[in-house]
């Protein structure tokens, strides 16, 4: 997945761009950037800062959006009325998910909104954004509303839905109170998110949140799942902190799962392949990973959807789970038994070219007829996979590449395409394509 920040840079890279591009990372994103304005601080003190020029902001923006396909966005430091303008201009049309993170002063005291561009934020970001993640006292400005319990929060959170964000969370850290509880406004609906609160003050905790939530909703997670993953993301940040300057501690982003970093972003580069839709079956496509030595589905990450087709291009449908497939996720652990290396599979439509040119290319092919299964078998539910991998798999002296059956009476007839990781399993299918 591809996710787009566009912020002010922090030379401490504990906030700005810098410090979404470690949570993206951290989260299994690529992250690309668009620089809005140059700050000068460290972790003691903010000492200056500059806007970048409209033309380039709108260049960069073109440069990106032209080349990459973008599955969210997180707009944070915007600083003055022309940023806000050209930034409008250029996403207006967008169709993905718009995480606006009011960033109106940063923690080490530098103002990063000029007060002239206050009302042009209110009137022209706040209603692009599909959620929007004031703490309580950037609320209070957008608002005017005093808060200091949950039911302040809730009217400020009204008001700034009224305002025409589609969805509002409010970040309970400044409450005084034991515990952080951040409340979510979301199709009218109130959610409270509580964390235990730490007891110290951190650079670039805020900013972890808001990319946190913007690397989960472009992963297709819900509203309150990302707001509960960027909680937590934020909080173990903070918890995490350490004091690498002189002044604040900077919040820390503990690295995602390797396995789920790996799938996700073969998962982005195989929607991205021109043509990939014609690879698509009619039960559509999983793509899965395991842990090394899987016992059982649940040490395999799989889509609990599809990757499935839409018209000329394919869209990823559902979340990455462990336990979330289950017919290439068996697939999988059944050739792992006997070739423990091979952890990453794909299916594909069956073509009979598909297998030329794989047995041309000198792949390792084998297959299995279905219509041998026994009828005991044929009867239970998610069996015919184990018992047609394990007869595919039977005399082979190597890993296979491809295993393949041509259907059954209403079966339709599947290609796996198998690897040592989905990386693998990439470089496979481009050689047969």
């Amino acid at each position: 997945m591809n996710v787009l920040t566009i912020a002010g840079s922090d030379p401490s890279s504990g906030a700005g761009v810098q410090g979404d591009i470690k949570t993206f990372t951290a989260l299994g994103v690529y992250g690309l950037s668009v620089v809005t304005a140059l700050t000068s601080q460290n972790s003691s003190k903010f000492f200056k800062s500059e806007p970048v020029s409209p033309d380039l902001i709108k260049s960069q923006l073109r440069a990106v959006l032209s080349d990459f396909k973008v599955s969210a966005v997180k707009i944070g430091m915007v600083y003055d009325k022309k940023t806000i303008t050209v930034i409008h201009s250029e996403l207006k049309n967008l169709k993905v998910p718009i995480v606006l993170d009011p960033i109106f002063e940063s923690t080490t005291g530098g103002l990063l909104l000029q007060e002239n561009a206050f009302s042009d934020f209110k009137k022209i970001l706040i209603p692009m954004s599909h959620i929007i993640t004031p703490n309580v006292p950037e609320a209070e400005k957008i608002t005017g509303i005093k808060i200091r319990t949950q039911s302040d929060a809730k009217k400020a959170a009204l008001k700034i839905n009224s305002m025409g964000a589609k969805n509002v969370v409010i970040k309970g850290g400044h409450l005084q109170d034991d515990r952080v509880t951040d409340l979510l406004l979301e199709n009218k609906k109130f959610s409270l998110f509580s964390q235990k609160k730490l007891p110290r003050d951190s650079h670039g905790g805020g900013c972890v949140f808001s990319a946190a939530l913007c690397a989960s909703l472009a992963k297709g997670k819900t509203i309150s799942e990302s707001v509960r993953l960027a909680q937590d993301t934020s909080f173990e940040s903070i918890k995490g902190a350490s004091r690498v300057g002189a002044g604040l501690v900077i919040a820390r982003q503990k690295n995602t799962d390797q396995i789920e970093e790996e799938l996700s972003s073969a998962i982005s580069h195989f929607v991205s392949i021109k043509g990939i839709q014609e690879l698509i079956p009619e039960v559509q496509t999983n793509f899965v990973y395991s842990k090394p030595r899987p016992r059982s589905i649940s040490d395999v990450l799989g889509l609990e959807g599809r990757l499935v087709k839409t018209g000329s291009s394919v869209a990823v449908a559902g979340m990455l789970k462990y336990g979330g497939s289950r017919h290439v996720a068996n697939a999988v652990l059944e050739v792992a038994k006997k070739f423990p290396a091979t952890r990453s599979a794909v299916n594909i439509r069956y073509d009979r070219k598909t297998i030329q040119k794989a047995i041309s290319k000198r792949f390792s092919v084998s297959h299995y007829d279905r219509m041998l299964e026994s009828p005991g078998l044929k009867k239970k539910e998610g069996k015919t996979v184990s018992w047609g991998i394990k007869t595919a798999i039977t005399n082979l002296k190597s890993p296979p590449d491809i295993i393949y059956h041509t259907g059954d009476v209403g079966k339709e007839p599947m290609i796996l395409l198998f690897g040592k990781t989905p990386k693998d399993v990439l470089t496979k299918l481009a050689k047969i394509r």
